[in-house]
């Protein structure tokens, strides 16, 4: 088959992110549940190359395996660049080609990451200006994490998780991840969640309770204080994530046990997120970590959204 795509590339890079709190309120009427989420990104990160093309196109490679992704209209990336052109009057396409790091259905939005990345990478490359505001409007209609993964950094997410609010964060975090062999569906893990409400309704808080983040979590990030931010972790998601996925308990055991201030299931994982006192401990964990077979990866954050690389 003969390549059809052109001249030198634009390159995007985009993080991945971990919820650092998470709470889950009662289901809305476009079928999302309402959520209220503190979001930080990572030093994990998805790379996206944008050629000139006749068409639409995607390829993967990285450190992840991506062999059974979808590569036609469907995947996210594709859909990003056709929106934005259809949105700019563009008629050409573009061949997209993506590295990979973050975990596949992992809780980290690493798909997101790749539709943000697309979204700027296109934008460059068509020269097309649409404006940051525009392009976040653009990418709140591809999925809740898009938007964060444009931005970056810290923030507070409302509604589906896409109106943002940034949060002050003072200086870094460490992270130790610990990657599972297996994808989670995030659908499954709401219906999950909605099944254990169901069945526990007395001991639910109403379902028409707005959620919020809860001010210690803010306190935390604005301090830059591991120790108090590890207090301060929530997922409603996680619950019904180890109904799921059982095997991941006895990952938080193990990093609990070998000096994580905290583990946390990351948005619907099986990503599980260990937050470290500082970078000794850091290290000493993923040591740990990966002596007990686990897949681990250190990363920082809060880490820039999607910005452009000088290749």
């Amino acid at each position: 088959m003969t390549q059809n795509w052109r001249g030198k590339a634009v390159h995007v890079r985009a993080p991945g992110k971990i919820n650092v709190f998470l709470k889950v309120g009662a289901v809305m009427p476009d079928g999302y549940h309402d959520v209220a989420t503190a979001y930080q990104a990572v030093s994990l990160y998805e790379d996206v190359r944008a050629f000139d093309a006749d068409d639409f196109s995607v390829a993967f490679t990285g450190s992840i395996d991506s062999s059974a992704l979808l590569t036609d209209g469907s995947n996210l990336a594709i859909r990003a660049a056709r929106m934005l052109a259809h949105r700019a009057g563009y008629r050409g396409g573009v061949h997209l080609e993506i590295a990979k790091n973050v975990p596949i259905a992992g809780g980290m939005g690493g798909g997101s990451a790749d539709a943000a990345a697309t979204l700027l990478a296109c934008d460059t490359l068509w020269g097309t200006e649409l404006g940051r505001e525009e392009l976040l409007g653009l990418a709140a209609r591809l999925g809740a994490d898009v938007p964060f993964a444009f931005t970056g950094g810290t923030a507070i997410g409302t509604g589906r998780g896409d109106r943002l609010s940034p949060a002050l964060a003072k200086g870094q975090f460490q992270w130790v991840l610990a990657l599972a062999e297996f994808g989670s569906s995030t659908p499954e893990v709401y219906k999950e969640l909605d099944r254990h409400r169901d069945r526990h309704a007395q001991d639910i808080f109403p379902a028409q309770t707005q959620p919020t983040v809860d001010a210690d979590v803010l306190q935390a990030l604005r301090a830059g204080d591991p120790h108090m931010l590890a207090e301060s972790l929530h997922n409603d998601l996680q619950a019904p994530a180890l109904h799921l996925a059982p095997a991941l308990a006895q990952v938080l055991e193990v990093g609990e046990a070998n000096g994580a201030l905290a583990g946390i299931v990351s948005g619907s994982g099986p990503t599980v997120a260990f937050l470290a006192a500082d970078l000794d401990g850091a290290l000493e964990l993923q040591v740990a970590l990966g002596a007990a077979r686990h897949t681990v990866v250190r990363v920082t954050g809060p880490v820039h959204g999607a910005r452009l690389i000088g290749d």
